[in-house]
This record gives structure tokens, sequence and C-alpha cells, in this order.
């Protein structure tokens, strides 16, 4: 299928999803949206594709929801919107394969929720993040009065969704909203440098481990360690783990198949 508003390519395990709307900043309309939820439904079981990046360019990664198309729509239609929204953003947050968000420019509103539904966050220098729906009178509404707490605390999360302040990104870097921080023009290179990274995991261990750390976020400590010990049990049963630790014992680097 050939998408308006997105661009994928994969190669060698990697893909790279873009936003492409730039004279909107990338901003989220209807069309966007459902084109993410359809991508990600015909990519998400693919198994040459072992991790996904998601990226606007070098310009912004994505300034929020489309104000122009939000703002002469009614409560009903917004619903159906944001449910869209957050289905998308569900399907990244748990896809089974790694997901890195390589940001640039801004990431505001729901491009900051696009962001926080990666596992894995790099920014380029000079990036802005911030969730500043607050001065729309709204509120964010695709994870960012849920996520950002879990990312960064309360204290900070309510800061910033109160205020509707953007802040830098060694800000974001400081209170855990990134992972790291890189010069605008190695941005893809090291988020591709880190992809390659981890397609060289077992991708069937890759999705157990990514499986028990989103299950343990929302559930009570002895309910998540009872679920890790499962999944920690069921992978001796395949061939990933024999291969693993047999590599390891004869000293040399693992080939893994996902099996």
């Amino acid at each position: 299928m050939e998408f308006k508003t997105l661009l994928y390519t994969q190669e060698d395990g990697i893909g790279i999803l873009t936003l492409n709307r730039p004279k909107a900043f990338n901003a989220t309309n209807y069309e966007l949206a459902l084109e993410e939820n359809i991508l990600l439904d015909q990519i998400s079981n693919d198994p040459d594709l072992k991790v996904l990046i998601v990226t606007g360019g070098n310009k912004v990664f994505a300034a929020g929801g489309d104000i122009q198309y939000m703002s002469t729509a009614n409560s009903l239609q917004m619903e159906e919107f944001i449910t869209l929204c957050n289905r998308s953003l569900d399907k990244i947050a748990s896809f089974p394969k790694p997901v890195i968000a390589a940001i640039a420019g801004m990431a505001l509103g729901g491009g900051c929720e696009l962001a926080m539904a990666c596992d894995i966050r790099i920014a380029s220098e000079g990036t802005i993040f911030g969730q500043p729906e607050i001065n729309l009178g709204i509120i964010p509404g695709a994870g960012g009065t849920q996520r950002l707490p879990k990312l960064v605390g309360q204290a900070w999360a309510k800061y910033l969704v109160m205020t509707g302040r953007n802040i830098d990104a060694e800000t974001a870097l400081k209170i855990g909203l990134i992972n790291s921080i890189v010069p605008l023009d190695k941005l893809m290179e090291e988020a591709k440098k880190l992809a390659f990274e981890l397609a060289k995991k077992s991708t069937v261990a890759m999705k157990a481990a990514k499986a028990c750390m989103n299950y343990g976020v929302n559930a009570d400590l002895s309910s998540g360690l009872l679920y890790e010990q499962k999944n920690w049990a069921m992978l001796y049963s395949t061939e990933d783990q024999k291969e693993g630790m047999k590599a390891f014992l004869e000293k040399r680097r693992p080939q893994y198949t996902g099996r």
C-alpha cells in the first residue's frame, strides 16, 4: 500500500518509519493516525524485521496534533480521532521488536507522546520537548498524563503538563525522557548503529524482555516477577537459548534464528 503521510523503508532487518507531513511539521491528523495503524499491522509480524526506527527527518520529529484539523471538530469526532491515535501508539509500545525514536527539531504534544511510546529515544542537539496542550484549553490525550509520569516521575510530569512549557534536550536527558543526545548530522547514523546492535540479539528473547517490562509497569511486583519467571523458563525451550549459551562456551558470536 502506498501511504500519503508516511514513508517506510526496510533493509538488513532495520525498518525506518518516517512521518511525512513536512508542511504541517509532521502534525498528526486522522489520515496519518490511520496510516500508522495500517503500516504497524503490516510489519509487526514480519520475520525479516528486527528493529524499527521512528523518525520525522532532520528538521522536525512531530509538532503534535494538527490544530487546524482539530479546531473545527466536535467531541465525538475527536474521541474517534484520539482513539485511533492511542491505538497506533499502543501498537508501537507493544510492538514485538525494539522501537527506536530518532528525534530532531521538536517533539511536542502528540510528538512527545509518540516518542514516549518507543522503547529508546535518541535526540539531536537543539531538540525541544513539551506537552503544551494546556495552553490550548485541552490536556494530552495520547499518553501525556500516563506514560510521562512513568518515565520521568510525577513531579516533572505535572510540571510539563500543567505549565505547558517546553524543555531542551539536555533537560530531557537529565529527567530520563530521552536516552542520549547526538549531533544532528549523526542522528540517523547513531540510531542505525544502535538498531544493528539490537538486531544481532535473539528476537525471541528480545520480544520476551520487552513484554516483561511492559507488563511490569502496570503490575504489582509479585505479579511482575512471576511473569518474568515464566518467560525466563519458556526461553529454555528455544533454539536461540541453546545457541546463545553454546556460543558463549565456545567463545564465538552467536548466530540467532529467532526460534
